[in-house]
């Protein structure tokens, strides 16, 4: 288990093979670790999928409106929603898309982000400047790392909680 240097700021996202501990970057993107805490805080990501899980890329999951097991999922659709709050505004930095970062999932729009978020499987330079950088695992990347994969994946991983540290 990692050192957990401020509760607030730290996401604990229980998943099949164990906890992943995300520290989570306010003084880098606020308004999207705002957004991850009220989500989290409300159940919202409690049972979402990963719905796009490509080998040697990244893993991606938080579709709140289509995505959950547990209440109103649809395999056709998980991916293509959001939350019931209003898309975020690109809070692009120079923090790289290394291996275990998070970034916000978007549209072609780059202040489109609202609930979906992407793990990083290793270093996406592309994605440099492109996606808003939010956080990072400190400890159970390996749990990151044996998550189902596919397009979606015929059965996928959920994340089975997640929660704020502060709060557990």
């Amino acid at each position: 288990m990692a050192e957990i240097k401020d509760p607030e700021n730290t996401i604990l996202m229980e998943l099949k093979g164990g906890t992943v501990t995300i520290e989570l970057m306010p003084d880098v993107a606020p308004k999207h670790v705002e957004r991850m805490k009220e989500l989290a805080r409300a159940g919202k990501y409690d049972g979402v999928v990963f719905h796009r899980v490509i080998d040697g890329f990244m893993a991606q999951t938080g579709d709140v409106e289509h995505g959950n097991m547990n209440d109103g999922f649809n395999i056709r659709r998980a991916g293509t929603g959001g939350s019931d709050l209003p898309d975020l505004p690109a809070e692009f930095s120079r923090i790289p898309h290394a291996r275990g970062t998070l970034g916000a999932a978007r549209s072609q729009n780059p202040n489109s982000a609202n609930s979906q978020f992407f793990i990083n499987f290793k270093d996406n330079d592309f994605l440099n400047g492109q996606y808003t950088v939010y956080g990072q695992v400190i400890s159970g990347m390996e749990h990151v790392d044996a998550i189902t994969r596919g397009e979606p994946p015929a059965n996928p991983d959920t994340m089975i909680s997640v929660k704020v540290a502060a709060d557990a």
